[in-house]
């Protein structure tokens, strides 16, 4: 069984930070997909942040809303 963080062949992979999501904007008309720039760092490093262009439809933006949504409504520091 691996542990969090491990590949199958056992080595550590890399965990990244999130620092921000960049420029979220429409890529079309419908607003059906949206486009912008994730700024990560990798956790624990003295490398400088990498900045990742992405692409993401608007059905996931709305699962990954309703998900922290609710997470954060569970969370005892957030509040309303």
């Amino acid at each position: 069984m691996r542990g969090r963080g491990e590949t199958q062949a056992g080595k550590a992979e890399a965990e990244w930070e999130l620092l921000t999501l960049r420029g979220l904007s429409m890529t079309d008309e419908t607003a059906g997909e949206f486009a912008g720039t994730l700024v990560i760092h990798r956790r624990g490093s003295a490398e400088p942040v990498e900045h990742v262009t992405v692409r993401v439809k608007r059905s996931i933006l709305e699962e990954m809303s309703t998900t922290l949504q609710r997470l954060l409504a569970r969370s005892t520091q957030y509040k309303r």
